[in-house]
């Protein structure tokens, strides 16, 4: 955050033992608190939830901070509307009153009052949330752990992605936007020179180079993801392919030797993706196609004004569950861009 993560230490609280808890940490993709010892939680409605997630979104440090809204399991016997929580992991103890006066900002002073804050051992809510997760399919893609093997079906990209303490098992919105629009680029093209920012535990760079069957260039600012995204490009068969570098956006010689990229991934958020759009530019081919992710829908235009700065033009716009991809294009024309759900197959 702004100013630090500091302050006092969180009452101790039985947080994150319950199903619901374990859908937040699949949810978490792009955002690794690699640290995650400390959670504040926050039952209340859906538009609500969403509001206070995106605040603590961009507020925070990404690396050191997640957030994710999700629905608790609607009660079959009664016919109730189950309600919505909040969830935000910090990777040291969080400045309480500060994170109170955000949710106010949000949702209100009832709404700060009511938020709880404890520990949870992050070991476990990531390990605990792929127990429960069901393969996701992303047009050609599957994404699935190695209890799900026997969802993967004839022509079928499978990717086998593992509990980790990177983020990205596929089941986020940003990261299906992703594979879609990864999917469509395909249909029409087969980029030489791939580069995928922010690469976390590797899906996208995996997936691309299962497509493409070429090399992927891929770093992150983390360690623990640049770690785990080499473990994983190893399970899914890749590793040639695929080796991830320790890198702060573009800023890495084996990143910059790469290039021009015909195709750039980068499934990161809002604000580090306007900052890059001067490093991406430099780095992409004349004709490149950029899919830009991790990005709510009032963070659009700004992301779209950053890159058509560029000379790059929005060419199309997927919605999944609140999240939006882009795929911007070099010298392209603008197609039709209302809003697209696609069908995961």
């Amino acid at each position: 955050m702004k100013g630090g993560l500091h302050g006092t230490a969180p009452r101790q609280l039985p947080i994150c033992r319950s199903q619901p808890c374990m859908v937040a940490a699949a949810m978490l993709e792009g955002l690794p608190p690699n640290g995650a010892a400390h959670v504040m939680r926050l039952t209340c409605d859906g538009e609500t939830a969403r509001r206070i997630a995106a605040i603590i979104v961009e507020t925070f440090d990404p690396t050191t901070t997640a957030a994710a809204a999700f629905e608790e399991p609607p009660d079959t016997v009664g016919c109730n509307k189950a309600p919505w929580i909040v969830e935000a992991y910090f990777g040291a103890p969080p400045d309480e009153a500060n994170v109170r006066t955000l949710i106010a900002a949000a949702a209100g002073d009832a709404a700060a009052r009511a938020a709880s804050f404890g520990r949870v051992d992050e070991r476990d809510w990531v390990a605990a949330a792929l127990e429960v997760l069901k393969p996701v399919r992303a047009g050609r893609f599957i994404v699935h752990g190695a209890h799900r093997r026997d969802a993967v079906k004839a022509n079928d990209i499978a990717i086998e992605i593992e509990a980790a303490l990177a983020f990205g098992t596929g089941h986020h919105g940003s990261t299906r936007g992703c594979l879609h629009m990864l999917d469509r680029v395909a249909c029409k093209r087969r980029p030489r020179a791939i580069l995928d920012l922010g690469t976390g535990t590797g899906v996208l760079a995996i997936a691309a180079a299962k497509l493409f069957k070429r090399k992927i260039h891929a770093g992150d600012i983390d360690p623990v993801c640049v770690q785990t995204a080499g473990v994983n490009a190893k399970r899914n068969r890749v590793a040639s392919f695929v080796r991830p570098v320790l890198a702060k956006g573009a800023a890495h010689p084996v990143l910059r030797a790469g290039g021009p990229y015909d195709l750039v991934l980068a499934n990161i958020l809002a604000r580090p993706l306007r900052n890059l759009a001067p490093q991406i530019a430099r780095l992409a081919a004349p004709r490149a196609e950029i899919i830009l992710s991790g990005l709510i829908g009032r963070d659009v235009p700004g992301v779209a004004a950053a890159y058509g700065r560029q000379a790059m033009a929005l060419a199309r716009r997927i919605d999944i569950d609140g999240w939006s991809t882009l795929l911007m294009r070099r010298g392209g024309r603008r197609e039709d861009l209302k809003r697209r759900r696609p069908r995961d197959r």
